[in-house]
């Protein structure tokens, strides 16, 4: 069986190969791709924030393959049921109920557009990202490992919309915002689809990999200056506490302790995937926006001084850094 050590070392190599046959069919959107993947290998849910046209589901079902899971869509509509997400019971031919599963029962779920549901809905994916498994009619159903809800939205149209609860909102580990692609990238997204193309992308990796390295990223070493720089930013975020002027200023509600978890996991992914044994402040610091920006809820002088959160976490980690 192989060392921890010896399971970081193949992720570094694992992890330029997933990059490259990702590639082959996403052009650009390299932060949103590191993301993912850093949400992958800790084992943590995705919220994707993009107008459409940016290759949102192409690039979470181009996941599923290079990854090698299994792969269910959900488009999320103002008639969707919560049973149409978990599955339900039905009077077979033998007059006995027997379990149909649902689309949640895959290791990648990707759920479209997921605002456009009433929270009834919503709220049915809530038991199935923090607990694995469903509930039906009394009876427990785990899911298969890994699972992960990959989730979109859309930002500029609000019609018709029901926004998530600030308690579904929490089980994100990531907030990922998906921007225009650059000139140049959009030159060859234009070139490479106007055309007949065979480029399809490889399996890297199987699902018990996958949990293997979770695994071994789990039990990498943390300094405690590192756990402290998380929790510290996390806590800065929160306007009741002392010293927290900015967010006093700004912001209504702070990050929870489930954002510090987060925090120090995705540190520990993404100094895995630059090939070290253990995270430092620079690794909080690239993936601290996009577990905090989400968790923020910005205040009315905030709004009027058009203040965005992103802003907020961005003098924030000045400001920790600087104690």
């Amino acid at each position: 069986m192989p060392s921890d050590i010896e399971t970081l070392d193949s992720l570094v190599g694992k992890y330029r190969q997933l990059r490259q046959e990702i590639a082959k069919v996403i052009i650009g959107q390299d932060d949103a791709v590191e993301s993912l993947l850093i949400s992958v290998f800790t084992g943590g849910h995705c919220l994707l924030v993009g107008v459409p046209g940016l290759a949102k589901t192409l690039l979470v079902n181009t996941l599923s393959k290079v990854l090698g899971l299994s792969f269910s869509r959900i488009q999320f509509t103002p008639d969707l049921m919560p049973s149409d997400i978990t599955g339900s019971e039905i009077l077979d031919e033998n007059r006995k109920f027997r379990f149909v599963k649902g689309p949640v029962f895959a290791n990648i779920l990707l759920a479209d557009e997921i605002n456009r549901t009433p929270p009834k809905t919503q709220s049915a994916l809530l038991e199935a990202m923090q607990e694995k498994y469903v509930t039906v009619s009394g009876r427990s159903y785990p899911l298969d490992a890994p699972f992960f809800v990959l989730a979109t939205q859309n930002p500029i149209e609000q019609e018709g919309t029901y926004p998530l609860p600030e308690a579904q909102l929490d089980r994100f580990m990531f907030n990922i915002k998906m921007d225009y692609p650059s000139f140049g990238d959009e030159v060859d997204i234009v070139k490479r689809t106007t055309v007949e193309s065979d480029a399809a992308p490889q399996v890297v990796l199987s699902s018990d990999e996958i949990l293997a390295f979770q695994s071994a990223i789990r039990r990498m070493p943390v300094p405690d200056n590192v756990v402290s720089y998380a929790v510290s930013l996390a806590a800065s975020t929160r306007p009741d506490g002392e010293g927290n002027t900015l967010a006093h200023k700004y912001l209504s509600w702070g990050a929870g302790p489930r954002a510090s978890q987060y925090l120090v996991m995705g540190a520990k992914t993404r100094a895995a995937f630059s090939g070290k044994y253990s995270p430092d402040s620079e690794d909080v610091d690239a993936v601290a926006t996009e577990v905090l920006r989400h968790r923020l809820v910005l205040n009315y002088y905030a709004e009027a001084e058009g203040v965005s959160t992103d802003t907020v976490i961005s003098e924030l980690k000045k400001t920790i850094r600087n104690i």
